[in-house]
């Protein structure tokens, strides 16, 4: 990946500000926007040493770190509540998550050695040390610890709903492109959402399911 820095920061304000956030919004000592074009820096970086993403262009990247989590964080009914973002990766959408709503607790799980240091780095440089970084698999997590799951592309949509579910006590969040949503058991599909992402036109949707009491 041969991406200038120098071409992150104007992306991300456009990306925040598609999904109607202020780029200006303090957080910390720093900018929303100052706090996002960190971490996406630091993915420059490290992705050239271990593998963090396959973008291969600043649009690419910097939609796929922020346009989740920005829209993720528009639908929440609460700004509380302790999340789970399993199969991490380089951080999306749970590290952007806690940067947008700050009162998030926020756990990211990742099973790869190099991807949990960086995860760790990374909470660290942006003054995040609450966030919890986690090496493991979904299934190795105990079961209801969390009001919120999410995943990206970790496992199918099916698979993920159930996953999920096992892990969270309030709501699973589920992000597909073209599948048809999923079903189970007791949880309720209560937000489907359809939007794309402003720099590379990517059709998305945002599906949350609530457990039924």
């Amino acid at each position: 990946m041969s991406i200038q820095k120098s071409e992150l920061r104007g992306r991300i304000d456009r990306v925040l500000t598609s999904f109607g956030w202020d780029p200006s919004l303090p957080r910390s000592s720093s900018t929303l926007s100052q706090r996002l074009e960190q971490w996406a820096s630091l993915v420059c970086d490290w992705n050239q040493r271990i593998d963090l993403t396959a973008a291969r262009s600043a649009d690419e990247l910097v939609d796929l770190l922020v346009a989740d989590a920005a829209m993720i964080a528009r639908e929440l009914t609460v700004a509380t509540g302790a999340w789970v973002d399993v199969g991490s990766g380089a951080g999306a959408p749970g590290l952007p998550m806690a940067v947008l709503v700050p009162e998030l607790a926020v756990t990211l799980v990742e099973p790869k050695v190099k991807r949990v240091a960086f995860l760790r780095t990374v909470a660290g440089e942006l003054e995040r040390p609450d966030v919890r970084v986690l090496r493991n698999r979904a299934d190795e997590l105990a079961p209801l610890q969390f009001s919120d799951a999410v995943s990206r592309a970790t496992l199918a949509p099916t698979d993920w709903l159930a996953a999920g579910a096992r892990l969270a006590t309030e709501r699973v969040w589920v992000l597909v492109a073209n599948d048809e949503p999923p079903t189970l058991t007791q949880w309720a599909l209560e937000l489907d959402r359809t939007y794309t992402w402003p720099l590379t036109g990517a059709r998305r949707r945002l599906l949350r399911y609530a457990r039924i009491s």
